[in-house]
């Protein structure tokens, strides 16, 4: 949002509320008023926070924020009863805490709110060191010369996944002490996509006599998830027991198979490619593609280890190998960069997977419990950080 959106903002103060319930504000970016929930996990993430945050016995009210100039309308893919969804001007004098998740604010909405006694918190869920880092050295724009470094926030919140590689860069850029907050999930809109598919997208039992469709879909936008390791994998498993893979599909690897020439060489390299058991395709929903073309997903993350694509993986009960720490006891998981390990990991499920599907799936399920909106243990911890955050002074 510019300046000029702002030019209405007068001064005052919100009244003390003391001990009562808290009005909460939680930002978005819309780019699109018919905005897709599926290219990244960021307007997910703001409407997992707010139905967690709706939870706690501190909370009035939550209510989205979008901070750019796209119309707020029913065509967002989300139910606006459920999650109130409106633009910053509508909310400003509305709130009494200010969660910058998916939306950046001005230093002149930042010195609104603060006027009006608004507790200001950054939440942190991308992985900004990194981003930063790649934007640095391969001139991936994040900004420039106009970037702006709030260093005005009474609290930062990050997820557990990236406090190890960005936490320096969160507390010092920005002047304040970083702490680690729960990680949520919530498999309603997973659900809502997968209603009217055959067995509701849940894994099946391969056809026999085949071999297994695998599938990779790392995003392949920066080091964090690249599909080379599980590429590996697959090639280890192929080497030993060709008959076992059907296919190999690697999406969001087509511009790659296009115009990189080391990825090109490298593939040729493999039997799993030379043997036309590969196909490198584009970006689909992973719902969709589960349900139509997966019997067992690799993934290798560097610094990622946990995200939304792991739980609806798990959640649906197909075989996850990978080496998310985080959640060591999903799926099937090995340690680090040992492509051996997961390959014994994919012969393991190969071989057991069917026989244990069953119990696989409640498993998986009942440890996803831990993220979800509702869970007692998570409610509480957002519950007591908002107590402490309005014991403080504003900055």
């Amino acid at each position: 949002m510019n300046l000029s959106n702002t030019s209405n903002l007068s001064s005052g103060h919100v009244q003390d509320t003391g001990a009562a319930r808290l009005r909460i504000g939680i930002t978005i970016g819309l780019s699109h008023p018919e905005e897709t929930l599926w290219n990244n996990g960021i307007k997910q993430n703001a409407v997992f926070l707010a139905e967690a945050l709706k939870n706690c016995p501190n909370v009035d009210s939550v209510v989205l924020a979008n901070t750019t100039g796209v119309p707020v309308t029913s065509r967002l893919p989300w139910d606006l009863e459920r999650w109130p969804t409106k633009s910053f001007i509508e909310v400003k004098d509305q709130i009494d805490v200010l969660i910058e998740l998916g939306g950046q604010i001005s230093a002149e909405q930042t010195a609104y709110i603060k006027d009006r006694g608004v507790h200001l918190i950054s939440y942190c869920c991308g992985f900004e060191y990194i981003h930063m880092m790649e934007s640095v050295l391969f001139a991936r724009n994040m900004g420039g010369a106009n970037l702006f470094i709030n260093q005005r926030y009474d609290d930062i919140w990050m997820i557990p996944q990236v406090a190890n590689c960005s936490r320096a860069y969160f507390e010092i850029f920005r002047r304040h002490e970083a702490r680690v907050v729960p990680f949520v999930w919530s498999p309603v809109f997973l659900n809502q996509k997968t209603a009217a598919m055959p067995f509701q997208g849940l894994w099946q039992v391969p056809v026999s006599g085949k071999g297994w469709r695998l599938s990779v879909m790392e995003p392949n936008i920066d080091v964090v998830k690249f599909c080379l390791y599980p590429i590996l994998i697959a090639e280890i498993v192929y080497r030993d027991k060709p008959e076992s893979i059907d296919i190999l599909q690697v999406c969001n690897a087509l511009p790659m198979a296009q115009k990189s020439m080391e990825f090109i060489a490298l593939m040729n390299q493999l039997d799993i490619v030379k043997k036309h058991k590969s196909v490198f395709l584009g970006r689909y929903d992973t719902p969709t593609f589960l349900a139509t073309n997966t019997d067992a997903v690799i993934s290798h993350q560097w610094e990622n280890p946990l995200n939304y694509f792991y739980l609806e993986v798990c959640w649906q009960g197909y075989p996850l190998i990978h080496n998310a720490e985080l959640i060591s006891d999903l799926g099937y998981y090995y340690q680090g960069n040992d492509v051996q390990a997961g390959a014994k990991q994919l012969l393991s499920a190969m071989n057991e997977h069917a026989d244990n599907s069953a119990y696989y799936i409640d498993e998986q399920r009942r440890q996803i419990a831990r993220f979800l909106p509702d869970n007692t243990d998570l409610v509480a911890s957002y519950s007591a950080l908002l107590t402490e955050l309005k014991a403080r002074p504003l900055r």
